[in-house]
């Protein structure tokens, strides 16, 4: 379908544009928490930071609930269906991923807080800042796309980042822990953290998938 034809049709305020950007909010908000809580981890408060984090996580779900129900509904959709609905899958479970990593901090009550542990966090909650940045302009994508292809590269960047991180980790890990069970505890806190980085890069090689169609 001709882009200048498709754009007569899609409505001026389309209704999924504030639901993925509240989407983008949420994880951006449960990441900023998670960086608080392993950089203050606490086992005595920990209970607490992952209660937070959950009530996102919610949040979350009744958002991407919500994308599905008006996927549904709705005749005309400003994108095609599975992008709109590869985004809003994805971008729940960027805040599923950092429930997730809460859960595992709670459940395995590591001695100490991995550095890494702090690092990787600090770097999946800038992943959420330029996922909310590129989401925030899918509304006028066409008068932003070298700005958005900028944040979705930028999400590569600090994917990138987050390997590294993982793999100095893991060699240090097995090098100097000598105990066996906190290793396995870090290993576990840390794999995930990184494992959330892939999922929040993947929501920009959507944006980028949505940028080729219609920008």
């Amino acid at each position: 379908m001709n882009n200048s034809f498709l754009s007569k049709l899609t409505p001026k305020e389309p209704k999924f544009f504030p639901l993925l950007k509240k989407m983008s909010v949420v994880a951006m908000e449960a990441s900023e928490m998670l960086v608080d809580f392993a950089s203050n981890y606490d086992h005595q408060t920990a209970d607490g930071y992952y209660r937070k984090i959950k009530e996102k996580e919610r949040e979350g779900d009744k958002l991407s609930n919500k994308v599905f129900d008006q996927l549904n509904t709705t005749f005309i959709t400003p994108f095609d269906r599975e992008d709109i609905n590869s985004l809003a899958t994805r971008l729940d479970d960027v805040t599923d991923g950092v429930n997730s990593c809460a859960k595992r901090i709670l459940f395995y009550n590591p001695q100490a807080m991995p550095e890494a542990a702090i690092e990787l966090a600090k770097v999946l909650h800038e992943c959420t800042l330029y996922i909310n940045k590129a989401v925030d302009e899918l509304d006028s994508i066409r008068k932003s796309t070298e700005k958005v292809i900028k944040y979705c590269n930028k999400l590569h960047d600090l994917e990138n980042q987050a390997d590294e991180l993982y793999e100095s980790f893991v060699i240090n890990l097995f090098e100097n822990e000598k105990d066996g069970i906190e290793l396995l505890k870090a290993k576990e806190i840390v794999y995930e953290l990184e494992k959330t980085t892939d999922i929040a890069e993947y929501c920009g090689k959507i944006i980028k998938t949505i940028i080729v169609k219609y920008a």
